[in-house]
């Protein structure tokens, strides 16, 4: 059986706030190949509110620990070209989601959902009933990735599994 430290409660409560900010990043990625940093303000802004009232006082300020070293590791990823700006500061903010003790576990489901979603998107496009109903979409004439699908969909699937296998 799957238990993962991040507590129940919390994910169930984080979950239908952050489906929508995920489905706009995902989504805006494959269409522009940006992440809004309104969406990554959102999404802090769940975690600012939300984890207040959800979290122990030492764990919520270690959860911000948190997003200052994965905003640090995506910037310097970042200056070398491994990933977009949008991508570190989403991933950053995704952060304080995440259990410390659910990091190995959340790297597992990660590379998971990152070929799932890779593969998915260079299915689509080359999908002509999916390019017709998409044309405008970038993603679709670009080699990049757009990892907001990958980042939004894995924020999803954690919050669920915390949702139904958390502490």
């Amino acid at each position: 059986m799957i238990q993962l430290d991040v507590s129940a409660t919390a994910a169930l409560i984080f979950l239908p706030f952050c489906l929508p900010i995920a489905v706009w990043v995902a989504f805006n990625d494959m269409k522009f190949m940006k992440i809004p940093n309104l969406a990554v303000a959102c999404l802090m802004g769940v975690f600012l509110i939300g984890g207040l009232f959800l979290l122990p006082l030492d764990v919520y300020f270690q959860r911000w620990l948190q997003f200052v070293v994965i905003l640090i590791v995506g910037f310097i990823a970042n200056m070398f070209g491994l990933l977009g700006a949008g991508d570190a500061k989403f991933g950053a903010a995704m952060a304080p989601f995440i259990a410390l003790g659910d990091i190995g576990s959340f790297m597992i489901l990660f590379a998971i959902v990152l070929i799932a979603a890779f593969t998915t998107h260079r299915l689509a496009r080359k999908s002509t009933l999916i390019r017709g109903a998409t044309q405008d979409w970038e993603s679709w004439e670009v080699s990049d990735f757009p990892m907001g699908l990958t980042l939004g969909s894995v924020l999803i699937f954690y919050l669920g599994l915390g949702a139904v296998y958390g502490a």
